[in-house]
């Protein structure tokens, strides 16, 4: 289950007052670039809109690193909203691999144990693969190129793990295959601004 466009628009505006900032903007970057590659790849259309629209609801919560992941899919999961709870928690994890999250590791234990449970349990399908890339190309201003924001990424946290990053780049490329043309041109890189 997940929520319709407009609900969905509702949550991250309520989201956004209660922990402004440009994580708002970046989302609805994600959603957009979701929406152009599902139509030329043959998904649903609104749903990948949603889910790229709240894969980082659970910043709605404050400042948090790990601990968006656990906030995101509880509170999707208290809505009955279980499509968008598993994005939550995967779109941090290309390969469903823990260690390998990029930021601080700022959860408490109930909320660590939660994540790496559910990760053990969730099969990835190209809706998870979908808001990955979405998120490694989306910024708070456009459509960044994906090499620029995992290099943005890695600057602000010290690190990003070559496995992950190699994962981003062959999503890329899984869904310019699927499409049959270049992603920054389906997403209209060049002109979608939030």
């Amino acid at each position: 289950m997940y929520p319709t466009r407009e609900e969905a628009e509702r949550l991250v505006k309520e989201a956004e007052a209660l922990n402004p900032g440009p994580w708002g903007d970046h989302c609805r970057t994600a959603a957009h670039c979701a929406e152009a590659i599902a139509e030329r790849s043959g998904m649903n259309t609104e749903k990948a809109y949603v889910l790229g629209l709240l894969h980082d609801i659970g910043r709605r919560f404050g400042k948090r690193h790990l601990g968006h992941v656990s906030d995101g899919y509880t509170y999707m999961m208290s809505l009955g909203y279980d499509e968008v709870a598993k994005i939550c928690l995967t779109h941090s994890f290309n390969d469903k691999d823990f260690m390998k999250y990029v930021g601080n590791f700022d959860t408490t234990e109930e909320e660590t144990e939660l994540i790496r449970s559910k990760l053990e349990e969730v099969e990835l399908d190209d809706y998870d693969r979908l808001i990955q890339l979405c998120d490694a190309i989306s910024g708070a201003e456009g459509v960044m190129d994906i090499i620029d924001r995992m290099s943005d990424v890695k600057r602000r946290y010290g690190a990003y793990d070559p496995g992950k990053w190699n994962t981003n780049l062959g999503l890329k490329e899984y869904f310019e295959r699927k499409m049959g043309m270049d992603l920054y041109v389906a997403v209209d890189k060049e002109n979608f601004r939030p």
